[in-house]
């Protein structure tokens, strides 16, 4: 039950698609139920978005910026088949690879509230997800 965010200039205006490949990857990498989707998606002026050369040798056009916020449990090779799987469903939808920016953030089932201020999973409301098998 990922929480994404999705930043992207204003000059993007597929906004729809971005958002949905982005979905798309995580059901199919992760296996999350398709209706389990949190996502907040933000056009921009694309001179609020900052998104320099890192030392890899490439310049970013329009880049698309994706926080993911999950549950920890997930091994590094699941991660990276994520950031590729994302990757590769961007492409179909006009988002360079080099305009691919993801940054991933791991907590655990007391992070989390669904409404009316209580912790969910803590008090049973929710079960608290399968941990990953690596």
């Amino acid at each position: 039950m990922p929480l994404v965010r999705i930043d992207h200039s204003d000059a993007r205006t597929n906004s729809t698609e971005v958002a949905g490949a982005v979905h798309d990857a995580i059901v199919a990498v992760y296996g999350i139920p398709e209706r389990d989707r949190f996502q907040v998606v933000t056009a921009r002026p694309a001179t609020t978005i900052v998104a320099e050369d890192a030392g890899l040798g490439f310049e970013r056009v329009d880049p698309v910026i994706i926080q993911i916020f999950t549950q920890r449990g997930r091994s590094d090779e699941k991660k990276q088949e994520l950031y590729a799987e994302i990757a590769s469903r961007l492409s179909t939808v006009g988002v360079a690879g080099e305009d691919v920016f993801i940054g991933y953030v791991e907590n655990g089932p007391q992070d989390w509230s669904f409404g009316f201020g209580r912790a969910q999973y803590l008090t049973g409301e929710l079960a608290v997800p399968a941990q990953p098998v690596a």
